[in-house]
């Protein structure tokens, strides 16, 4: 019976199937403390948004600009019929309503110079901007016969102009628009819409001047964060802006045109032109001005890929980093009969996970490269020790810090591509397979070595 015993005993401690089983647990029990670790990245990163956020508040949001605009109100009639008792006749009446019509500017053309800067708390930076906007341009004289008004109907003396902006907060200057030969001081009126308007007092002489075009110019001091965008109202608008921010994403609904595009480490020019046919709205509205804050365009200052979001994708290989690294140990135990313990695959994988919270806690403070090196090197340099203590050779020994080094550093290429990350990855892994099946092809699976 004890022989019997001995046998299962020794049948336990050498079967492969057996290892196999025990480390495939530890890798799983490994993915709980992973697992910490990810939802202390992501804490990590939701708190750096926080703080921007709030940063770019007190500072000035994203800004979107819209205007000028020419607002002129404009009477129609209603025919209303009233019953009279004494003539048992209906009395029929004219009741004027006011109605309030919006003309586009025939031309817009925007000189916009952007100058950014970072804005740090604590560990936490942003990157803010303060822009001057000079613009100028003509509007036609404003076309009323679709709508068949009478000309002593249009209430040219009420008149005004008005500018639209996603973020008044940020405005540094008081904005006045030279309509012809005369200046207007645009004053904020509140609303509930999308945008906040900024209108004039009542324009002078209007109906004289609008019977030939009127030009038109204005200059507009803003602060702003992560987005500077403009909506083509003019029937032909030009938008050309500068800037020392040396990566912009353009974005909204137009590109600039390739000519006049450059980016430079130093920073970059761009120049958009929009025709009123590249457009799905014409150049006056009567009644109600829609929200046109879909078509913008413009430029996000982009900030490159944050320490936590490369901490965030470092942290998706670790299953690939345990599980490896285990299996090399692994490997190494079958094929050389060494013995190691589960604890000791146990205090292999904690390591592993190790280098997570160090990489997050020192990238906070440097920058990734950095980081990323020294949590390397700790994390390595102390299992490439520890398993000198438990394996007896010297080469197993110069195989795991081998093993480690390479999956590190093939991490490491990974997270810097974006475009390539997925080849180079696939690539990776097919010649890691391949090594592993090249290594394991002569071990004796049924519980021995063969030679």
């Amino acid at each position: 019976m004890n022989t019997a015993k001995n046998k299962i005993k020794n049948w336990l401690r050498n079967s492969i199937s057996i290892k196999m089983a025990v480390v495939g647990f530890l890798i799983l029990i490994l993915m709980i403390p992973l697992g910490f670790v990810k939802d202390l990245i992501r804490e990590r990163k939701y708190r750096q948004v926080e703080v921007i956020d709030e940063i770019n508040t007190k500072w000035g949001t994203q800004v979107t600009l819209n205007g000028p605009i020419l607002k002129v109100p404009y009477r129609t009639y209603i025919e209303e019929k009233i019953y009279d008792e004494k003539t048992k006749t209906f009395l029929t009446s004219q009741k004027p309503e006011r109605h309030v019509a919006y003309f586009f500017p025939q031309d817009l053309n925007i000189k916009s110079e952007v100058k950014t800067k970072p804005l740090e708390r604590g560990i936490y930076e942003s990157v803010v901007y303060s822009s001057e906007n000079r613009i100028q341009g003509k509007f036609s004289t404003p076309d009323f016969s679709n709508k068949e008004i009478n000309e002593e109907d249009i209430l040219w003396n009420k008149a005004t102009l008005l500018f639209k902006t996603s973020n008044l907060k940020g405005i540094r200057n008081t904005i006045t628009v030279k309509l012809a030969d005369n200046e207007y001081e645009l004053k904020p009126k509140f609303n509930n819409a999308q945008m906040n308007t900024l209108e004039s007092s009542y324009l002078v002489n209007l109906e004289e001047i609008a019977e030939t075009p009127m030009d038109f110019s204005s200059t507009i001091n803003i602060n702003g964060s992560s987005v500077l965008q403009f909506i083509p109202i003019g029937k032909k608008t030009q938008v050309f802006m500068k800037s020392n921010w040396h990566s912009p994403s353009f974005n909204g609904n137009f590109l600039p045109e390739t000519d006049g595009k450059k980016i430079t480490e130093k920073g970059f020019e761009a120049q958009w032109k929009v025709l009123e046919t590249n457009r799905k709205f014409g150049q006056s509205f009567f009644d109600h001005l829609p929200d046109l804050t879909g078509f913008s365009f413009g430029t996000q200052f982009l900030v490159p890929i944050g320490d936590y979001q490369k901490t965030e994708r470092t942290s998706k290989y670790g299953l690939m980093i345990i599980g490896l690294t285990l299996l090399v140990f692994l490997l190494i135990q079958i094929s050389s009969k060494i013995p190691i313990h589960p604890f000791q695959y146990l205090m292999i994988g904690l390591a592993l996970v190790m280098f997570y919270t160090l990489l997050i806690s020192i990238s906070e403070h440097q920058n990734y490269l950095k980081a990323y090196l020294i949590s390397g090197t700790a994390v390595v340099s102390l299992i490439t020790v520890y398993s000198r203590s438990i394996l007896k050779y010297i080469k197993f020994t110069f195989l795991v810090l081998g093993s480690m080094f390479s999956l590190y550093a093939f991490i490491f290429v990974i997270i810097q591509l974006e475009d390539y990350a997925l080849l180079v990855g696939s690539i990776g892994l097919f010649i890691i397979l391949a090594i592993i099946m090249f290594a394991s092809r002569k071990i004796d699976w049924s519980g021995g070595s063969s030679e």
